[in-house]
């Protein structure tokens, strides 16, 4: 698999469905996972009602929106913080009106932000221990991999910068799963009293079935904490989906939020197009993932910044090229697009008539570049040069890829 170190691209090629808190809170608690009690609301007056049915005045009310940061985020109605602690039904409505249809701005949405379209009104529990909880894949040793740290409730990432030796982490065998063993050497190294071991080695090994039987990528509890009496709840989680199982997991796939997307990522994917925008001006359309990372990443080797990532895979005919073009054309950062098509499971002149059209449709004024090899090639540059369109045609990769950074005017 290539490496991107200079651009950091490699980690945004793959959409993996991410749910909202309340959603992965209810499917915590369907494996025997402690939650909070809580409950979500789309209106005011629902986060009202919520309140009076959870009848405490110990709460907490949390915007939803897929964005980490959240409590420390702001919104375009001039509210501050996205997690607030409240103790009245009033206050949860109040709340409410300023978090749902606007806005969560965060360091990680950047001035965009996120549009909150749930609030989740949830029991407020003391907790004498906040531990980090994370299940993913360890590409090194293909299995499974336990992250646990003592030291929860914060940015994990900071606590690894400060002190590795804080964050343990354990390989789970892929045929014997989370063992009783195993499971008590996790909990053991989460600074729980010896009281709460036993039910934390039981957390362990249900949140470890939610990651198999769910086809999860991660699961992330940030806190994972213990309570006064005891007791071990997962106050915050974070659920992963691999996009490659939704046809499994048809009931998890249902909760996916579209507001919380790209529009045109959503836009491409109704086509079969694998689309994910990025920050440069050179757009790509490419067939096969593997060849749209070596082709973001020749861009970047000959000094130019790619503006997405698309792959048509098998679908690339005259109309999905064309749609594609319309996706990235939304781009206004976008001055030059490079086309790198290898024809083994497509034909070359399908792609090339699709080329023509899009060119024409649309008017184009920007450079085009586009490089064919394998079915049909010798066809497709005939239809190419007789087109007439600015079009500058190549057979082989780091020509066209140095082509079309010359002509890509800097962004």
């Amino acid at each position: 698999m290539l490496r991107l170190p200079r651009s950091g691209l490699l980690k945004t090629s793959k959409r993996l469905l991410s749910l909202h808190e309340y959603r992965s809170a209810a499917i915590l608690q369907s494996f025997g996972v402690g939650v909070p009690e809580g409950y979500a609301a789309t209106t005011a007056e629902g986060a009202f009602d919520a309140a009076k049915k959870l009848g405490t005045s110990d709460l907490v009310i949390k915007a939803q929106a897929l964005t980490g940061g959240r409590g420390k985020g702001h919104f375009d109605s001039g509210l501050q913080g996205g997690v607030k602690l409240i103790s009245t039904a009033e206050e949860a409505r109040d709340l409410a009106s300023q978090m749902l249809g606007h806005k969560l701005i965060t360091k990680q949405t950047g001035a965009a932000g996120k549009e909150v379209t749930a609030v989740y009104i949830v029991e407020r529990r003391d907790a004498t221990t906040e531990a980090y909880l994370a299940i993913l894949f360890d590409r090194a040793s293909q299995k499974p991999m336990i992250v646990a740290s003592a030291q929860g409730g914060m940015d994990i990432e900071g606590v690894a910068a400060k002190d590795p030796s804080a964050i343990k982490t354990f390989t789970v065998e892929l045929d014997t799963g989370v063992t009783d063993e195993l499971a008590t050497q996790v909990a053991s190294v989460l600074g729980y009293t010896d009281a709460a071991i036993p039910e934390a080695a039981e957390a362990v090994k249900n949140l470890y079935k939610v990651f198999i039987e769910k086809d999860c990528t991660q699961v992330e509890i940030n806190p994972l904490s213990e309570t006064p009496d005891h007791k071990v709840l997962a106050m915050d989680a974070k659920l992963n989906f691999d996009d490659n199982a939704s046809f499994r997991q048809q009931e998890v796939f249902d909760l996916r939020d579209p507001t919380q997307e790209d529009p045109q990522e959503v836009e491409a994917a109704k086509y079969g197009l694998n689309y994910i925008k990025l920050d440069g001006n050179i757009a790509n359309i490419v067939n096969g993932a593997g060849l749209a990372m070596a082709t973001m990443d020749i861009i970047k080797l000959y000094g130019g910044e790619p503006a997405n990532f698309l792959d048509c895979g098998g679908t690339a005919t005259p109309e999905t090229i064309e749609k594609a073009f319309e996706l990235i054309l939304k781009d206004p950062k976008v001055n030059a697009i490079f086309v790198n098509i290898f024809g083994g499971i497509v034909r070359c002149d399908y792609v090339a008539e699709g080329l023509i059209a899009a060119t024409k449709k649309f008017g184009l004024d920007i450079p085009v570049v586009v490089r064919l090899q394998g079915t049909n090639m010798e066809k497709a540059k005939a239809l190419i040069d007789a087109s007439g369109l600015k079009l500058f045609a190549f057979e082989q990769l780091d020509p066209a890829a140095e082509k079309v950074v010359e002509l890509a005017p800097p962004s």
